[in-house]
């Protein structure tokens, strides 16, 4: 244990460059200088570009740990500068991890992430949003029913009692819904926002 102790002093002591030490602003700097051109590019891409940057970014390291724990569970004094060297190329990573990530921005739910701690998929919050989705949906579907309903029965009285003026609104209603109607065959746009196609 003495042996790796002086070992590990004398190379941190003997600055003989970036040679099996751990400092994190020395890997620092070799890594933004290697990595400043593709982060200069990726800067003006797209957030699905930056998602896949950070994505590669988090393999890299759980390769590198993987190689980490390896190095460690067979560990000896002779492989003190290869645990020196993937501790500071985990370091690095995980750096260039951070500057990645900052230009990704997700919004994840809080109750996504509890799920997650408590040991459940987190696709019970999916179910559970379309669920709650399809419970509001049959409210508003209900209220608008009802609405539709309400205005044909007052259409109903109205008609009893101002026929004429009844008789005038259905005609403006009729002449905004084809004007409205024109426009968007004009546009070549379909009522429900798409838009039209030649094949």
């Amino acid at each position: 244990m003495d042996s790796m102790q002086s070992a590990a002093a004398a190379a941190a002591g003997g600055g003989g460059g970036n040679s099996g030490v751990i400092n994190p602003q020395g890997s620092n700097e070799a890594t933004s200088t290697a990595s400043t051109p593709a982060t200069a590019t990726s800067a003006s891409e797209d957030p699905k570009q930056n998602l896949s940057e950070v994505i590669n970014s988090i393999e890299k390291t759980l390769g590198l740990l993987h190689q980490l724990y390896l190095t460690v569970s067979s560990y000896n004094v002779a492989s003190q500068l290869p645990l020196l060297q993937r501790l500071n190329s985990l370091v690095s990573e995980l750096d260039n991890m951070v500057k990645l990530s900052e230009k990704c921005v997700i919004q994840v739910p809080m109750e996504v992430l509890n799920l997650i701690d408590d040991g459940k998929n987190p696709d019970e919050f999916t179910r559970d949003v379309i669920n709650s989705c399809i419970a509001k949906n049959q409210i508003t579907k209900g209220k608008t029913d009802a609405f539709k309903s309400l205005r044909k029965h007052l259409l109903e009285e109205l008609d009893q009692s101002f026929p004429n003026e009844v008789e005038a609104y259905r005609e403006i209603r009729a002449t905004s819904a084809a004007e409205l109607k024109r426009l968007a065959q004009a546009q070549s746009v379909l009522p429900n926002g798409d838009v039209k196609t030649e094949l």
